[in-house]
């Protein structure tokens, strides 16, 4: 079949691919632990859902302004300023149909043929093929593993020049690395200085265990914030993956331009799911709790597969997750990359995870530990049984 050169170099998400595979296996009657899903394994919160329900109900499922209702991105413009310090206006928000929809709006409307984009790797698997669809060309960059191969300046520089921009994600997915404040306000600086637009993954922003929240572009000298597009969402914090909501933050005159963008290619979000997360960014009180505990539970939980991994498998590597739910370990000497190993695994022992292949690294595999404190116990145990060489 002959396609446009548009997407002949485009391939479909990995992740993705791993969890069909899992659903077939499990269709078939396998017992099959999937610890693949990038998403919280929590219902929405109740008071979120009945948002949603109520927008329903008394009507509120017309078409919306592009961007998104007056009163979500006003709600969105408040935890920025609340998180940040930095007073931000509503009309700087741009509502999209999930962070991946803000993320390819804003390399669709900053790049095109020739630029080249700075990709820190590992990288969430959907970096290189959104800046590809933008018809610009991803340069990935290599940091130091002894530091979660998070960025320096000097790792930068030595990436070359002529970049046009730069993808920026803390927390990491795949690896749960946290930039500090002083680490990330380096990158910004060294970004600045070469005159790169900076586009900042913070979907997992919330979910930060080395700290009360993890550090954004949008802490520093507001004198920069006129090359930056801050990117975050309701998916991760609110357990909101299937509603769709995502969003950008970025100066006036460039929020315009996204959302011309979107108005030629989705429209509004889904009226309903823009109530819900309204909801959610006016949490108070209880409510505020609930999501609150979500977190903990979520930091527990990297207690938890943290040390089982230092007792079960002491013989392979991890980066230490400060953030995000996810363990980026290494693929067991002598087993190959990282697909063939988590097929030998999928088949043989029931697990899914995804290969580190799909991040740009193929000696990592990457494991989520957005499942029960069962479901963690029984997936180390059965990778455990995988690896009898490395124990002999």
């Amino acid at each position: 079949m002959e396609i446009s050169e548009n997407v002949r170099a485009i391939k479909p998400s990995a992740t993705l691919a791993v969890a069909a595979r899992a659903r077939e296996l499990k269709a078939q009657g396998r017992d099959i632990l999937d610890l693949s899903a990038g998403e919280p394994d929590l219902l929405t919160p109740g008071f979120v859902r009945r948002g949603g329900i109520e927008s329903i109900e008394k009507g509120l499922t017309k078409y919306t302004a592009v961007a998104g209702i007056p009163q979500l991105r006003q709600a969105i413009a408040r935890s920025i300023e609340k998180r940040t310090g930095v007073k931000v206006t509503a009309e700087q928000i741009v509502v999209s149909n999930g962070a991946k929809h803000a993320l390819f709006n804003a390399c669709f409307t900053l790049f095109g043929p020739g630029d080249k984009v700075l990709i820190p790797r590992p990288y969430w698997t959907s970096y290189p093929d959104i800046v590809k669809l933008a018809r610009a060309e991803p340069v990935f960059v290599d940091g130091d593993p002894e530091r979660g191969y998070k960025l320096t300046p000097g790792d930068l520089a030595r990436a070359g020049a002529g970049a046009k921009g730069i993808l920026l994600n803390s927390p990491s997915n795949p690896s749960g690395a946290v930039y500090t404040s002083a680490e990330l306000e380096a990158v910004v600086r060294w970004a600045a200085a070469q005159g790169l637009w900076i586009i900042s993954d913070e979907i997992y922003s919330t979910l930060c265990y080395n700290g009360p929240r993890a550090a954004s572009v949008y802490d520093f000298d507001p004198a920069l914030h006129a090359r930056m597009v801050l990117i975050d969402g309701a998916s991760k914090s609110f357990a909101m993956t299937g509603w769709r909501i995502g969003f950008s933050c970025c100066a006036l005159p460039l929020a315009k331009e996204l959302a011309a963008v979107q108005s030629h290619m989705t429209s509004n979000p889904a009226a309903p799911s823009q109530y819900a997360a309204l909801t959610a960014y006016n949490a108070e009180g209880d409510d505020a709790e609930e999501l609150r505990r979500m977190t903990e539970m979520f930091h527990r939980r990297r207690d938890l597969i943290v040390s089982l991994f230092r007792e079960e498998l002491p013989e392979l590597g991890f980066v230490y997750p400060d953030g995000a739910f996810y363990l980026f370990f290494q693929v067991p000497r002598g087993e190959g990359g990282s697909m063939a190993w988590c097929n030998k695994l999928l088949e043989e022992k029931g697990v899914a995870l995804v290969p580190g292949d799909a991040f740009g690294m193929d000696d990592y595999v990457r494991l989520s530990f957005a499942a029960s404190d069962e479901a963690l116990r029984d997936g180390v145990r059965r990778i455990a049984a995988l690896v009898p060489a490395a124990r002999a």
